[in-house]
């Protein structure tokens, strides 16, 4: 029979080193770098894994130093890798929720720089040497872009339609078509938003079809607005009816009540000048008499996350003395890149090449094929003789984020598929890797075929593209 001092110098667990051995022995390496509560946390959850794993698996292996401290130096880099990091955007779509929708172009970069790294203008007055209001960085210019008198920023779009109701409608009626109730991502609904807050909705017409005599009928004392929602994510087609901005804007005002227009994905241009399809523009919503406007600036527009309210100055004077625009007030980091942005649309006839969304969207199918045939060609020679193949097709990507749902547009694609039933897992796997590299490349999976629409693919970004999918295919087939 063994003794008991035998069987604890069996024991691997007998043999794990203390946490301040540990650090000694790693110190020296990665101290400087990661300092040493981020050392010393790192030193107890290596110790932790490495008990469990001899527990779980009865395991007599023994740790050296040497395998203590490149677990060490695993987990350090591993915690320290940032959650934010660039993607390849391949998914067809151009405004990609998840994947933080618009691009912002080299001016808005630049801008964000100068207020992240220096002190800058946010609530002060030069002219005046006095404190000053935020919304004075960006009034002028969306005054003069839309044509409203005044106008404010918070930040994004729901923000904006929660304040105006709250502001203007609390514990009165606001009048909607029932066909404009809608629901965008995250279940943000006009119904809800409305009962938080503290408005009562008045719903009128039906779901295709609504008529003015709706809403002069639903005109109470207790009515504070008539509102409009752009069903920007979403389309009724058939037997409909809708009423007319200028007829709406009149109807309010015979009954001296707000008339309030959401256009959700805005935009400060007539997107037809570019060969895509029209939407509504605060501009035109202002002419027709409309007395406020809500827009992103996130989407169709190019900027940064947020929501902007243009219109009538009285109005929105009202909006502003609400203690919920402190709550919902943007960053000097979000003024700075919209003030940037806006700047490029004074300049229309260069949006194209400026605004890098506008750009992504206007790109044509032939501009892209030439792309993919580049791409496909440099890669077909490592799919020779395997059970995958690499090819260019034809695709359809779409806008996105609830910008213009029906309409597609023409792109092309490099798509992977396989030869056989068997192909399809390792297509799956091929996927998986692409999301798992050091630049995650974003594709989508259809009928079995690993589709990477490249209308967001820059130019400059071919090579990373190129080697990402080398680098998988050699982690698939090692023996190729």
């Amino acid at each position: 029979m063994k003794s008991a001092t035998n069987q604890q110098s069996e024991n691997p667990m007998a043999k794990l080193p203390s946490v301040d051995y540990l650090i000694q022995q790693s110190a020296q390496r990665f101290q400087s770098t990661y300092g040493l509560p981020e050392l010393t946390k790192v030193v107890r959850l290596v110790l932790q894994e490495v008990r469990q794993t001899l527990l779980s698996e009865a395991s007599t292996r023994s740790y050296v130093d040497e395998d203590y401290l490149r677990c060490i130096e695993q987990k350090l880099t591993q915690r320290a890798e940032k959650k934010v990091k660039a993607v390849l955007n391949l998914t067809g779509t151009v405004l990609h929720t998840n994947l933080g929708r618009a691009v912002l172009p080299k001016e808005a970069v630049d801008a964000l720089t100068l207020a992240a790294s220096e002190a800058c203008i946010l609530e002060y007055d030069l002219g005046e040497g006095k404190r000053g209001d935020r919304d004075q960085l960006i009034e002028e210019l969306l005054c003069e872009l839309t044509g409203a008198e005044a106008a404010t920023v918070v930040n994004n779009n729901a923000a904006a339609v929660f304040l105006l109701l709250h502001a203007l409608s609390e514990k009165k009626e606001t009048i909607i078509s029932r066909g404009e109730l809608i629901e965008i991502g995250g279940s943000f609904r006009i119904p809800d938003i409305m009962k938080r807050a503290g408005v009562k909705l008045v719903e009128v017409g039906t779901t295709n079809r609504t008529h003015a005599k709706d809403f002069m009928e639903a005109i109470t004392p207790k009515t504070a607005m008539i509102m409009k929602v752009h069903t920007s994510n979403y389309a009724v087609q058939g037997f409909t009816a809708h009423v007319e901005d200028d007829v709406l804007a009149q109807i309010a005002n015979d009954h001296q009540i707000a008339y309030v227009v959401d256009l959700g994905s805005g935009n400060l241009v007539d997107m037809s000048l570019f060969g895509l399809p029209k939407e509504p523009t605060p501009m035109e919503a202002l002419k027709s008499g409309a007395h406020l406007v809500t827009f992103s600036g996130d989407k169709l527009l190019g900027g940064p996350q947020c929501g902007m309210i243009v219109g009538s100055k009285e109005l929105i004077a009202k909006i502003k003395k609400n203690p919920l625009k402190r709550m919902l007030r943007v960053s000097k980091l979000t003024l700075a890149a919209l003030e940037a942005v806006l700047h490029l649309y004074r300049n229309p006839v260069r949006l194209p090449e400026k605004l890098t969304v506008l750009g992504q969207l206007t790109r044509t199918r032939e501009n892209i094929s030439l792309q993919t045939a580049r791409i496909v060609s440099h890669l077909n020679p490592y799919f020779e003789g395997t059970n995958l193949t690499i090819s260019s097709q034809d695709v359809m990507s779409q806008i996105g984020s609830g910008s213009l749902p029906i309409d597609l547009l023409p792109s092309s694609a490099v798509v992977i598929s396989g030869k056989s039933k068997s192909a399809e897992k390792m297509i799956l796997r091929f996927e998986k890797l692409l999301r798992k590299a050091a630049i995650p490349v974003i594709g989508r999976i259809k009928e079995q075929q690993l589709i990477l629409d490249l209308r967001c693919l820059r130019e400059n970004q071919e090579e990373i593209l190129n080697q990402t999918i080398q680098k998988v295919f050699q982690e698939l087939y090692p023996n190729s």
